[in-house]
């Protein structure tokens, strides 16, 4: 259960780390960038449902776990408001959305690296 976790929500990294950066070394967001949005967000919903139910009810309100709860609600309002983006097609909103873009990404981190160390035990 732990591995499948670990690969949902390292696929997730993958998936969202090539939409975001995608997107800002283009200079513009792009339909494509969303399906990127899209799956990394869903692979780590199921990433983290997965987490949660190893932590049971052992759940503790920890760094990483509100760090994990805000970069998930962030994410998913970053996917869901490029979503609109494109639809809408404003040209100056497709090409300032990046900005946004990398700022979820790099708060997203926070929760994988801090649940990367503190799961190998490098803090310990």
């Amino acid at each position: 259960m732990l591995a499948f976790a670990v690969i949902t929500i390292t696929i997730a990294l993958i998936l969202y780390t090539i939409g975001v950066w995608a997107s800002k070394m283009s200079g513009r967001l792009c339909p494509w960038h969303l399906a990127f949005f899209w799956a990394g967000l869903i692979f780590d919903f199921i990433g983290t449902r997965e987490m949660s139910q190893i932590a049971g009810s052992g759940f503790n309100l920890n760094l990483h776990a509100a760090t994990g709860l805000i970069a998930l609600i962030l994410m998913a309002a970053h996917t869901i408001w490029a979503t609109v983006t494109v639809i809408r097609g404003r040209e100056y909103a497709l090409e300032s959305f990046s900005r946004f873009s990398v700022a979820v990404w790099v708060i997203w981190m926070v929760p994988y690296v801090t649940g990367m160390v503190l799961n190998t035990g490098l803090l310990a």
